[in-house]
C-alpha cells in the first residue's frame, strides 16, 4: 500500500448523529441483527441537542415519562419536566446499556455523502477519513445548526455574542449588560436564570409568544420506588400522559376555534403577572393561540416585570460598536449579546452535503420546499432514510414516539431490502408526490397555517414542511411497514467484460 492510499471502511448502514434519533436508530439496528454499522457524531459525545444545548435553565417541555424511549423506560427521573444534565444522562447511559460505544465514531462530521450508482453505495467523507455504506440514516435532527442573523456591525461588536446552543460557560455575566435577541423556548429558560445576576437585561423580541403555566414538581422518592417496584406503574402513567396529548391534536390540526379557551388561560397568566399595561399589551400576542409554539413557564413573566429588564418589542436591526440598534430605533448599550433565534430547520445544512443519484444536492431538491415520503425517504436518493425528516414535528407532544415510529419503518426497510435482491430502494416521484400533497392538504386548515403568525414551522414560500398534521397513532400506523408499490428496485449496474 502506497502512503498516499485512502483506508475506506465499509459498513452495512452508517447513522449520522447520536441524539435520541441516532442512538434510537442504533439500538434498533442491534435488536434487528445488524451489527455491522457506525454511527458517525461530530462532536465528542452522545446527546445531540441535549449536549450542545447547556444553557441556564435548558429543560424539556415534554413531560419526563413521555420524552423517552418506550424500550428503555427510566424509573428515576427527578422532575416531572426534566432539565437538560438529566436527558443528556439518559442518552448516556442508553449508549452503556445498549452496547452502543464500540460503533460510536466521535469527531467524524460528514463533510460530503454522494450516491455512487456503480456500486449502489453511499460514500462518505468525513473528518477523520472515508466510509461507505450500502444504507445512510440522517438522524442529525433539525435542532442541530443554530442560525444567527446576518446583522449590520455585528461582527465588530466588542463584547461577547454567543448563541444559546453554543452557550459560553467561560463568560460570566454577571453585573453586565445583557441583550436577549428571541423570545422562543430556549430564551423564556434563560431569561429568567440570568436576569437576577446582570445589571440590564434588554429583551428584543419580534413577536411574543403565548405562555401556559408549567406543571412542574419534584418526583418524590416513594413514586420512584414504585417505578422500580412496578414497572407497570410507569407504563401506565406514560400510556395516560401520551392520551392526553392525543387527545389535544383535534383542535389543533382540525378545530382550531376549540383552543379558544386555552388562549383564555394563556391571557389571564399574563395578566396575573404584568401588572404595567404597557408591558402586558407588548406580552400579548396578536396571533391564535397555538399558531406558534405554545411555551411553558412559571418564571417568564415574574422577571420580564423586574426593574432591570428593559422588553423592547422590535426585532434586532444592527449593531453599533457596542450598541444594539432595533428595527423601531430603539439603542441600548449592552456587553454582551445572546442569540436565542433558533435553528435551520427548513434549510438544514446537511442537506448540501448529500448528492442524489442524479448528481443533485438534498439542498437543491429541497430548494422549494423539504419533501420526502412518509417523513423518511427522498426520492432520488436511494437508501437513504431520514429520522426526524420533513413533516415529522410535532407542536404538542414527544418526538420521541415520531422517532420510534420511524424505526419501526426503518427496520422493515432493511428486511424489505435484503428480500427484495435489489441493491437499493429509490421512492418513486409519483408516490412522494402523492404523500406530500396529502399532507399539505390536511395542513391547510391547521391551527399552525391559519393561526394568522410566521414561525419557524414554514418555509421562505409560507409552506409547513417541519410539522405532523396528526397524532402519533396515525403517524405510526402509516409508518408500520414498507410498501415496495412506492419504490423502484435499484440493480447494481452489469459490468461489460474487458476485451483483449
Amino acid at each position: 500500500m502506497s502512503g498516499t492510499e485512502t483506508v475506506v471502511q465499509h459498513v452495512r448502514v452508517a447513522v449520522v448523529g447520536s441524539g435520541f434519533g441516532g442512538l434510537g436508530a442504533a439500538v434498533r439496528l442491534r435488536r434487528e441483527g445488524v451489527t455491522d454499522f457506525v454511527v458517525l457524531e461530530r462532536a465528542g459525545s452522545v446527546g445531540g441537542t441535549w449536549r450542545d444545548n447547556s444553557y441556564p435553565g435548558c429543560a424539556c417541555d415534554v413531560p419526563s415519562h413521555l420524552y423517552s424511549f418506550s424500550f428503555a423506560p427510566n424509573p428515576d427521573w427527578p422532575r416531572t419536566f426534566s432539565g437538560q444534565p438529566e436527558i443528556r444522562a439518559y442518552l448516556e447511559r442508553i449508549a452503556d446499556r445498549f452496547q452502543l460505544r464500540p460503533h460510536l465514531r466521535f469527531q467524524h462530521e460528514v463533510l460530503g455523502a454522494h450516491w455512487d450508482a456503480a456500486t449502489a453505495r453511499w460514500e462518505l467523507d468525513t473528518s477523520q477519513g472515508r466510509y461507505t455504506a450500502d444504507v445512510m440514516v440522517a438522524a442529525c435532527g433539525p435542532l442541530s445548526d443554530p442560525s444567527v442573523p446576518d446583522l449590520p456591525g455585528l461582527a465588530d461588536f466588542p463584547g461577547a455574542v454567543f448563541h444559546s446552543a453554543r452557550w459560553d460557560h467561560d463568560y460570566d455575566l454577571t453585573g453586565k449588560r445583557v441583550a436577549v435577541v428571541g423570545t422562543g423556548a430556549s430564551a423564556i429558560q434563560i431569561v429568567p436564570k440570568i436576569q437576577p445576576q446582570v445589571e440590564q437585561l434588554v429583551l428584543l423580541q419580534r413577536t411574543p409568544p403565548w405562555i401556559m403555566p408549567r406543571m412542574d414538581r419534584d418526583i418524590t422518592s416513594a413514586e420512584r420506588r414504585l417505578y422500580r417496584a412496578v414497572p407497570a406503574a410507569q407504563r401506565a402513567l406514560r400510556a395516560a400522559l401520551w392520551s392526553v396529548r392525543e387527545s389535544q391534536v383535534g383542535a389543533f390540526v382540525k378545530r382550531p376555534g376549540l383552543l379558544k379557551a386555552a388562549q383564555a388561560l394563556a391571557k389571564r397568566n399574563i395578566d396575573k403577572h404584568i401588572k404595567d399595561p404597557a408591558l402586558r399589551a407588548k406580552l400579548t400576542p396578536d396571533y391564535r393561540f397555538g399558531c406558534k409554539r405554545v411555551l411553558l413557564s412559571n418564571t417568564y413573566y415574574p422577571a420580564l416585570a423586574q426593574p432591570n429588564v428593559d422588553v423592547v418589542a422590535s426585532g434586532l436591526r444592527e449593531v453599533r460598536g457596542s450598541t444594539v440598534v432595533a428595527a423601531d430605533g430603539t439603542e441600548h448599550e449592552v456587553d454582551a449579546i445572546v442569540f436565542g433565534t433558533g435553528f435551520h430547520v427548513t434549510d438544514m445544512p446537511i442537506g448540501s452535503r448529500i448528492t442524489g443519484a442524479a448528481g443533485r444536492t438534498l439542498g437543491e431538491e429541497w430548494k422549494d420546499g423539504m419533501a420526502a415520503l412518509r417523513g423518511t425517504t427522498v426520492s432520488g436518493f436511494p437508501n437513504l432514510l431520514f429520522v426526524i425528516g420533513p413533516n415529522t414535528g410535532l407542536g404538542n407532544s414527544s418526538m420521541v414516539l415520531m422517532i420510534e415510529s420511524q424505526l419501526n419503518y426503518l427496520a422493515d426497510y432493511l428486511r424489505r431490502l435484503d428480500t427484495s435482491g435489489a441493491a437499493a430502494l429509490d421512492v418513486t416521484p409519483e408516490a412522494q408526490q402523492r404523500w406530500n400533497a396529502e399532507v399539505q392538504r390536511r395542513m391547510a386548515r391547521t391551527v399552525w397555517n391559519t393561526g394568522g403568525c410566521r414561525s419557524w414551522y414554514l418555509d421562505g414560500n409560507g409552506n409547513n414542511t417541519v410539522l405532523w398534521p396528526g397524532t402519533t397513532a396515525h403517524f405510526r400506523r402509516e409508518t408500520r411497514s414498507v410498501d415496495l408499490a412506492e419504490y423502484q428496485l435499484v440493480r447494481i449496474p452489469a459490468t461489460t467484460p474487458a476485451t483483449v
